[in-house]
């Protein structure tokens, strides 16, 4: 029942935003303006609240934190690894590598919620402030060296820094944190005044989500576009599992970290692609693919 429980409404939205576009209820201009408003208010708003009523009268558990970005690093070099040893075209290799790795923020957040409550919240906050900039340190590395083109190196670089400083998911996981150690509680009224709010952030991101998917480029990009998946989704989850190991990871972090493991691709793997000339087609096909198998990589997590 934890599967049933836990997935089946976040598949549920998921399928609502893509009925709602194709019946022309949502478009193109309603969902960007529904992503920009979940990034930049109620998601942040979310984790700050979920974060900053949490104890964190344990501190941090760095065990935790290092193992996954080990994982990450790995993963990171596995896929510059198949970029040469498949020869996968340069325009397709900055797409190909991010959908490795790449993980779908506001889908984890909802099922960590069904799934291991507020508490599991405050340990994927922490890992996402970590794992964010890294991410991001991996994507725009790849995207410059497989380029094809000039590219001026410290601009690229310099607005990477930008963006990462201005984040405002890692602003919010950071701010509750900060407000967890210093005060730990809500009044009732503010606390109340959150909880409203956070309430349009999640059913919001995934009828986003599902509206944003589109089949179109799935058919011509399908063969790299299931390695992508296969290497996120598969082996990924088995190589933070043996770091966990490593690292004597247990009880909560070691579910939220496989969890996060298993996640499907990031939409912002479009966006970055489109901006540093990768292809985007291949980008919106992995997004795609990787979303539809996460059901049976998620399942399989939840059922451990």
């Amino acid at each position: 029942m934890i599967v049933l429980n836990s997935l089946f409404p976040i598949f549920v939205l998921l399928l609502l935003g893509w009925g709602l576009k194709k019946r022309g209820l949502t478009d193109d201009a309603f969902l960007r303006n529904a992503d920009r408003l979940i990034y930049y208010f109620f998601f942040p708003i979310m984790l700050f609240w979920k974060i900053g009523g949490a104890s964190f009268e344990k501190g941090i558990d760095w065990n935790f934190c290092f193992a996954s970005l080990c994982a990450l690093l790995t993963m990171f070099v596995l896929s510059i690894l198949v970029i040469k040893l498949c020869r996968i075209p340069v325009f397709k290799a900055g797409s190909f590598s991010q959908s490795c790795y790449r993980f779908n923020t506001y889908i984890g957040v909802a099922v960590i919620l069904n799934s291991l409550g507020a508490e599991g919240i405050k340990y994927f906050g922490i890992l996402i402030g970590f794992a964010i900039p890294l991410i991001n340190v991996f994507a725009v590395t790849t995207l410059i060296w497989f380029s094809g083109r000039e590219i001026d190196i410290s601009k690229r670089m310099s607005m990477a820094g930008k963006a990462l400083v201005s984040n405002p998911l890692i602003l919010g996981c950071l701010a509750g944190i900060g407000y967890s150690s210093l005060v730990g509680w809500f009044p009732v009224f503010i606390n109340n005044s959150l909880s409203l709010i956070s309430m349009v952030a999640l059913p919001l991101a995934l009828i986003s989500i599902g509206g944003s998917l589109t089949f179109a480029g799935v058919r011509g990009n399908l063969g790299l576009s299931f390695l992508a998946a296969s290497l996120k989704l598969l082996l990924l989850p088995g190589i933070g599992w043996f770091f966990f190991y490593l690292f004597n990871v247990t009880g909560l972090p070691f579910k939220v970290g496989l969890i996060f493991f298993a996640l499907p691709a990031s939409t912002a793997i479009y966006v970055l692609s489109s901006q540093m000339n990768s292809d985007t087609d291949l980008a919106s096909s992995a997004i795609v693919l990787s979303t539809l198998l996460s059901f049976f990589s998620l399942s399989f997590i939840l059922l451990l």
